[in-house]
């Protein structure tokens, strides 16, 4: 009976958009329940922090009330939408105005970045999810976002919402907003389980010290999926058109940017000094090392989705590769289809699974996995792609065989964490860069930097710095790919200095995944369930 209900959790994801992905393992339950306990014992690390006018965030904050790794993983593979935290406790007075609410979350701040249109990219010690913080309204009240690179709609909660999720979130105050424009139009988003109704509004919107007017959907209806996890909404950073204005079109209309692109770098708690951060329309040369290799989009349709050489193991390739992998920040783990991840782990000593699905592997394992895209490598350390021991002395790999994005891969944060990212609209590519040596840290890592956490709400403000270069540069493997594409559902340079190249291989033929097929397979799946 279990098994088919995990398959029809993964039905339901293939109907729908490559975002906004909850995946949610044993051992990571386990450590957001004991950050609960924590709470309850009133350990609330360093207190508040000040706020700091406007800048783009990326935050992470723990999820709570999950059991085990295994089943956390089942669930979060049937939601296809991301990462979130558990309730949080409000403040509000009378008359409408925006106000503070005391955040139950731990985050580790993201030092000062002096760079324009720069934010830092804060987190809560899990490596987990990662979302910004946005302004919106003429009050400019701030609301944490989810930065989804698999999302072509933006949404918040709004004030109207009474539903739980809603009840533990901090919603949008639209009466208060002199610029808030409503429409008639209905607004709904569907991610796996997951859904969103409302109606479709326009407001200003305040990202990295640029401000813009900007429609959203403004739900009323949230489902309770939102109650585990932290932001007040979803920012659509993928390059189709959901229901509502897309976002890098209307950011680059309201500040002339260099380029229409946009560059991430995802800081491991494990690391201590965060320098994690996030910039608009150009690179910054301080965050990465040697060239950055690009390879051009597979897909016709928007979605950041390129085509992927190889994975593999202590230099043991798995022949997993030439098929399309969706790059989303929105996914904290990788997910592929279950032959291929067993493929991987046939090649890692002690790997073992019961159901082809989840793995097993020794905990003291010290090899990396290395991806492969447009003949170039990258590294992915032990710490990032095995997870910390769980109740049970166990550890589990960052690998799950679901197969989420149809015959394609899923890469979300545990590769991100390892490369500069760049998303490049302009071009329809996106480029990859080894991190500068003080962004990127070894599996040895001791995280003994210092670490600023705090209970901050959406006002709490934090950005990073610049990090120097690393020496080494990737590795060429010479074997060339392709790439492919998801949905969502809505009703020249100085020698010595990091450069950029791109990769001219040809691309091969990509089909999407329609529709129909989609829904035939989730209807044979409810028949097996309740047959």
């Amino acid at each position: 009976m279990r098994p088919a209900i995990v398959f029809v959790h993964l039905a339901c994801c293939l109907a729908l958009c490559i975002a906004f992905y909850p995946f949610q393992p044993a051992w990571l339950q386990e450590k957001a329940n004991a950050r609960a306990l924590q709470r309850d014992g009133n350990d609330y690390g360093n207190g508040a922090a000040a706020a700091r006018g406007v800048t783009l965030e990326i935050e992470q904050r723990a999820r709570h009330g999950f059991n085990s790794p295994a089943e956390r993983a089942e669930r979060d593979a049937g939601l296809l939408a991301r990462k979130y935290g558990g309730p949080r406790s409000s403040e509000m007075n009378t008359n409408g105005a925006v106000t503070k609410r005391m955040n139950q979350y731990r985050v580790q701040e993201a030092v000062a970045s002096e760079q324009p249109l720069t934010a830092g990219i804060d987190q809560d010690g899990t490596d987990y999810a990662y979302f910004i913080k946005v302004e919106l309204g003429s009050k400019r009240q701030p609301l944490y976002m989810l930065l989804d690179t698999g999302a072509g709609s933006s949404w918040v909660m709004g004030s109207g919402c009474t539903d739980k999720a809603c009840a533990q979130h901090d919603t949008f105050k639209f009466a208060a907003s002199d610029t808030f424009h409503a429409t008639s139009k209905d607004f709904s988003v569907t991610y796996g389980s997951g859904a969103v109704q409302g109606k479709l509004a326009s407001d200003t919107l305040t990202v990295a010290g640029v401000t813009f007017d900007y429609s959203f959907g403004l739900a009323s209806t949230t489902s309770s999926d939102f109650m585990s996890f932290p932001f007040d909404g979803i920012l659509g950073l993928s390059m189709s058109r959901g229901s509502n204005d897309n976002f890098l079109e209307k950011m680059t209309a309201a500040h002339k940017l260099e380029k229409n692109i946009f560059c991430v770098t995802l800081n491991r708690a494990a690391d201590g000094l965060n320098q994690g951060e996030i910039k608009f329309g150009s690179t910054n040369p301080a965050k990465f090392t040697g060239d950055i290799t690009y390879t051009p989009l597979s897909s016709e349709e928007g979605e950041w989705a390129i085509q992927i050489d190889d994975i593999a193991f202590d230099g043991k390739k798995a022949e997993v590769g030439g098929i399309m992998s969706y790059i989303d920040t929105g996914t904290s783990f990788i997910f592929g289809p279950m032959d291929k991840v067993e493929k991987i782990h046939r090649l890692i000593p002690g790997a073992k699974s019961p159901n082809g699905q989840i793995y097993t592997v020794p905990c003291d394992m010290d090899k990396a996995l290395t991806f492969t895209f447009s003949g170039v490598d990258y590294k992915v350390y032990p710490q990032d792609w095995i997870s910390p021991k769980n109740a049970a002395g166990e550890c589990t790999s960052n690998l799950y065989g679901h197969d989420v994005a149809k015959g394609s891969w899923l890469i979300g944060d545990t590769f991100l964490m390892n490369v500069y990212s760049v998303f490049d609209k302009d071009e329809k590519r996106i480029g990859f860069a080894n991190l500068a040596s003080s962004d990127s840290k070894s599996a040895s890592s001791s995280g003994s930097g210092p670490i600023k956490t705090t209970m901050g709400t959406a006002s709490s403000t934090a950005t990073p710095s610049a990090a120097t270069h690393q020496a080494d540069n990737p590795q060429s493997s010479g074997n060339p790919a392709g790439a492919v594409g998801g949905q969502e559902t809505p009703s020249g340079v100085d020698e010595g200095k990091p450069k950029e190249t791109s990769d001219s291989a040809a691309i091969g033929d990509h089909s999407r995944v329609k529709s129909q097929a989609v829904v035939a397979t989730l209807m044979a799946a409810l028949v097996v369930v309740f047959a």
